[in-house]
């Protein structure tokens, strides 16, 4: 049995090399992700922290939190395209996670890790080397499964996140799974499935997005790449980001456990039952300033799914914005962080937004 496990592994394993060749190929194409320019501020066992250039005297900073699948770069993907530049160019200081692929050492990380004790591990570098900010005030961006973490961190310290952003997360999960919802009912549990596994690959993870919403994960690809045809740059980051689809990234077996079985099927944060680190979390817990953005078109995060937990927060300003997508963007799940309209009315209106939010903590 041990031996048919470590075969099953090692067949999707395979899958997910195949996948990165085939992107590094793109590359020789010419769809090259054209990254800012960074340092590591901190590594450690499950992440790596990037520190941009930009104006290191702001108070203001903006910490990303993305998604524990694929790579963090879709948060900078272009010059024209890049959540990471506007920011820097509103004046912020930026940093960036980047979750690296779980090994044996992180094997056991689950909510508790991904959620609390790795991003505080964050904050405590970003204070430190801000020491001299007696007011630091610390964003939170975060888009898809970053903005569970993120939430989970905002309701864990409070007193750490100045606001919250959440771009299409998903955190109230009973009755408003969407397309998984299906797909979570038919499968298997959770340790059943990853009882197969060291950690989770990536192809694991994009065979069951497909399966769940094929439209999405698949027709809606084509259809964008035709409807992009008569602009280069559409068309140019619609291959970015099919590029970007192709940078598989593991999760561990604890965290993909906690997400289906405390999440998807017990709404725990929603409800109250959420314990992380001793303490039961509920989205009241949450207190700060939140930019809620939410897709009224899809079919992998209900709007509820966003707005029903923003609106049980104890935030005083709560914000919402409609988006509405974009054409190029490959994927309509993350036209938010690399749509043309995005960064043209989308991101603007965020990055004024925050220091009136910071203002309003102090």
């Amino acid at each position: 049995m041990q031996q048919m496990s470590a075969g099953i592994q090692w067949y999707f394993e395979l899958l997910d090399q195949a996948r990165r060749r085939h992107g590094i190929a793109m590359e020789h194409l010419g769809y090259v992700p054209n990254e800012t320019e960074s340092e590591v501020a901190l590594s450690m066992p499950g992440l790596r922290l990037r520190r941009f250039s930009g104006n290191h005297t702001s108070r203001d900073i903006a910490l990303i939190v993305p998604a524990p699948i694929k790579q963090a770069y879709i948060w900078d993907l272009a010059p024209e395209r890049s959540v990471v530049r506007d920011a820097l160019n509103n004046g912020l200081q930026v940093y960036l996670i980047e979750w690296t692929e779980p090994g044996k050492a992180e094997a056991g990380f689950g909510l508790e890790h991904y959620g609390y004790r790795l991003l505080d591990a964050c904050v405590d570098t970003i204070e430190r080397e801000n020491s001299r900010h007696h007011d630091t005030c610390i964003s939170l961006l975060s888009h898809s499964l970053g903005g569970v973490l993120a939430a989970i961190y905002a309701a864990m310290r409070p007193e750490r996140v100045a606001s919250l952003v959440l771009v299409e997360a998903p955190l109230k999960f009973a009755g408003c799974t969407g397309a998984f919802g299906p797909l979570l009912a038919a499968g298997p549990r959770a340790h059943t499935m990853t009882a197969e596994f060291d950690r989770v690959p990536g192809t694991i993870l994009n065979l069951a997005s497909m399966l769940a919403a094929p439209s999405t994960f698949g027709a809606e690809r084509y259809a964008d790449l035709l409807a992009c045809m008569g602009s280069s740059e559409d068309l140019r980051t619609h291959f970015l980001v099919e590029r970007w689809t192709l940078d598989e990234a593991p999760m561990s077996t604890a965290l993909f456990q906690d997400v289906i079985e405390r999440l998807y099927h017990g709404d725990a944060f929603m409800c109250g039952t959420l314990e992380i680190d001793g303490h039961r979390l509920a989205p009241a817990a949450v207190v700060c300033p939140i930019y809620a953005v939410y897709d009224p078109r899809s079919r992998i995060i209900p709007s509820i799914s966003v707005t029903g937990f923003v609106e049980a927060t104890s935030s005083s300003d709560r914000r919402f914005y409609v988006y509405q997508g974009d054409t190029g963007v490959a994927l309509a799940h993350v036209g938010a962080l690399v749509g043309e309209s995005a960064h043209s009315k989308l991101w603007p209106e965020i990055l004024a937004w925050l220091p009136k939010a910071h203002g309003s903590t102090h």
